[in-house]
């Protein structure tokens, strides 16, 4: 059954503002909001939040090409835009470093091939080592840049793009951020751009199977018109749930008697 469902960007854009200030003000006074930038909607309107929210010069934009990237004017475009600091990382020394001593390593008694799946996570595990790098040397706090939409069926790379020590769209769906991008004034290619993994060819609505002006109307008003989504939906979201919850730890029960104050 939906229920009724009103979005104000402008309120919204405001109230995430406050947000990173307040987070600012009691996890880091002072310090640097630093994130990686992928040209896409979802880090171009986190670093526009941050920027209005601490002042451009307490951002800055982590460029991580692997090898060449076809679409890292996008990127570039964004830093003039809002006119912060960046810094440019290319990985993929990295990359290929990690992938070749796999293959080099030795291999007592296990047959390992590299996956697809690994090829297509690495990068993304090693782009936010590099912004945690980059922060800690800034005394700065990372930004998760993933929306609500992507998380909910685990479109994300754990400990890759899905890390970070704050989150401001952790509950805004795609059609809401893309709104608030607006509110915001950044360029509408900046906006409007297809999010793709840069490695088949295929933007990220292809490789889901459904299209996020979809899932964000099941989300918000808990309406699908095609059951075989739905049940697409449902697989995911039972399926990458793990993603999205703490680390299960085995309790022996020993007791803390330790302090701990907030």
């Amino acid at each position: 059954m939906s229920t009724e469902y009103r979005f104000d960007a402008v309120k919204t854009k405001d109230a995430v503002v406050a947000w990173i200030r307040d987070f600012f003000e009691k996890n880091g006074p002072g310090c640097q909001a630093v994130l990686g930038i992928s040209g896409g909607k979802d880090s171009s309107v986190c670093a526009a939040l941050c920027a209005e929210a601490l002042g451009r010069d307490r951002v800055v934009g982590v460029l991580m090409p692997n090898g060449e990237q076809a679409d890292i004017d996008m990127s570039r475009l964004l830093v003039s835009h809002l006119g912060i600091k960046s810094v440019v990382v290319n990985i993929k020394e990295a990359v290929d470093g990690v992938l070749n001593a796999i293959n080099a390593g030795e291999k007592n008694g296990t047959e390992l091939s590299i996956s697809r799946q690994t090829v297509i996570n690495l990068p993304p595990r090693i782009r936010m080592a590099a912004v945690y790098a980059v922060s800690q040397s800034l005394n700065g706090r990372v930004v998760n840049t993933c929306n609500q939409s992507e998380d909910w069926v685990g479109y994300s790379t754990r400990y890759g793009d899905a890390a970070g020590d704050f989150s401001p769209l952790g509950h805004l769906t795609v059609q809401e951020v893309k709104a608030i991008g607006r509110v915001l004034g950044l360029p509408e290619v900046l906006v409007d751009k297809a999010p793709s993994d840069g490695l088949c060819g295929k933007t990220d609505e292809d490789n889901l199977g459904f299209t996020y002006a979809m899932l964000d109307r099941y989300l918000r008003e808990g309406i699908i018109e095609d059951p075989e989504k739905k049940e697409l939906i449902d697989n995911k979201r039972r399926w990458n749930r793990f993603k999205l919850e703490l680390m299960p730890m085995f309790d022996p029960g020993f007791p803390i008697l330790a302090e701990d104050k907030h």
